[in-house]
């Protein structure tokens, strides 16, 4: 102990160093990472509540005679379903989900419900994630989400072909929540690197939606496919902020409240340099709408708003110290708040008397300002040395990319055209960047020549 006239000093600045984390934690909120986000637009964020109840439904039973339904019903048409799987038709390979054809709004949706606490099966899904054991198209992804999306791509490819083929102006969107939400996100990027088993669909006509998605891609994969990925994410949910081991979580499910005081601690002492520079730190996958409902220092529920964008530093990189951490993951009140949140832009665009004509201007222009943040997000990844970020030539094509799209082992390869963009200075592969390049993990985890 040093004292100083009596003063313990090293313990007073232990203590005010603590007491400022402290401070710093309780005072943080979910706003914060979004306050300089743009605002969503109604036409932009219209699919999503449809979406969110559309994953509801697959909870149903008999959608003829729904239990759970929300206000207002599902709004979907029985006669439209394609087929539903249990758990025992999907051996546990992936939570039940439900295929709808919806002529309503031109769209092919293959939804996946969320995780069954009481499902052993779904915990062996998601807890199957050593680190940096798969890589994916140049970056790293959730290993058990991986082998999930390649099932369900194998064994319902011919359904969801046959349906292209009939309803060729149809997209094709994937929709999930929580581990589904896990399991769509790698399904699409899966499905962009094998078009042939889809009919060659285009890559602007696929879509994923991922509510309150688990944190399962590498951030250059993250900001890669922002174009065709999308999640939402309810105020301060844990899931998409959660960067400790998924296993670590669950096996604390008791002491919860220690294990996100831990975690605050990590992050706060992680510099977020180190964070983007490792190239198998995994987050939430692609463009970022973010439902705020709640402010600091206030009671209760106000208006949602609804924040965008395809951040690259600054990605729910923090956890929120709040009470509503879990309940903010919940598909019912993320599909409460986002029809709330549309309501509220309907409203505003009544009162405002936008005409036919402008909607679809502001539509078309929605689109090109998507365009230039996506190739800004891309510079930015540059800029930062993400490994592995590089532009391609165009939006939304693969004109370019034609050889890079085998995915598996070859996927992380890259042609002459779609050499990384790094910073103005050419910098030196390092020696773990040329062990990754020449060597790849097997099933046993044991080190393997590649090729």
């Amino acid at each position: 102990m040093s004292i100083v006239c009596g003063v313990p000093l090293l313990e007073c600045v232990y203590c005010l160093a603590c007491a400022r984390w402290v401070w710093k934690k309780c005072l943080y909120t979910a706003g914060h990472e979004s306050e300089n986000w743009g605002l969503a637009t109604a036409e932009e964020f219209q699919p999503i509540p449809h979406l969110c109840r559309l994953i509801l439904a697959v909870y149903e039973e008999d959608l003829r005679n729904p239990l759970w339904a929300p206000p207002g019903g599902y709004g979907i048409n029985p006669d439209w379903v394609i087929l539903r799987k249990n758990y025992e038709e999907t051996q546990g390979r992936v939570p039940p989900y439900m295929i709808y054809l919806d002529h309503d709004n031109a769209d092919i949706v293959l939804a996946v419900r969320g995780l069954n606490l009481a499902k052993e099966s779904d915990y062996a899904v998601l807890l199957d994630n050593k680190l940096g054991q798969t890589k994916f198209d140049g970056g790293y992804v959730h290993n058990g989400l991986l082998k999930a999306a390649e099932w369900l791509l194998d064994a319902e490819c011919e359904v969801l072909r046959e349906l292209i083929e009939r309803n060729p102006n149809y997209t094709l969107t994937f929709a999930g929540h929580s581990l589904g939400a896990g399991v769509v996100t790698l399904l699409a990027m899966v499905a962009v690197q094998n078009k042939d088993k889809l009919h060659d669909i285009e890559r602007k006509r696929i879509r994923c939606y991922a509510t309150a998605p688990a944190r399962c891609i590498s951030l250059n994969l993250a900001v890669r496919y922002a174009d065709i990925i999308n999640s939402v994410v309810l105020q301060d949910d844990f899931l998409p902020r959660t960067t400790t081991a998924l296993e670590d979580v669950f096996k604390s499910l008791f002491c919860l409240p220690c294990l996100l005081c831990l975690m605050c601690l990590k992050d706060t002492c992680t510099l977020e340099e180190k964070m983007l520079k490792d190239p198998r730190r995994l987050y939430a996958p692609g463009r970022l709408y973010h439902i705020v409902e709640r402010k600091p220092f206030r009671f209760g529920r106000f208006p949602p708003v609804v924040r965008t964008a395809v951040p690259v530093d600054g990605r729910f990189e923090h956890i929120v110290l709040s009470c509503n951490v879990t309940s903010d993951h919940a598909i019912i009140w993320i599909e409460k708040e986002s029809q709330k949140a549309f309501d509220l832009m309907l409203e505003k665009d009544r009162i405002m008397e936008i005409p036919a004509k402008q909607r679809m201007e502001r539509l078309e222009s929605v689109a090109r300002e998507h365009t230039e943040e996506y190739k800004a997000a891309l510079k930015r990844a540059a800029a930062l040395d993400v490994p592995q970020a590089y532009s391609p030539s165009a939006y939304g094509t693969f004109s370019e990319m034609g050889k890079g799209e085998g995915g598996g082992e070859n996927s992380g390869r890259l042609s002459e055209e779609q050499v990384p963009i790094l910073s103005s200075r050419r910098r030196r592969e390092s020696w773990n960047e040329l062990v990754g390049r020449l060597f790849h993990r097997d099933d046993s985890g044991q080190m393997v020549l590649r090729p």
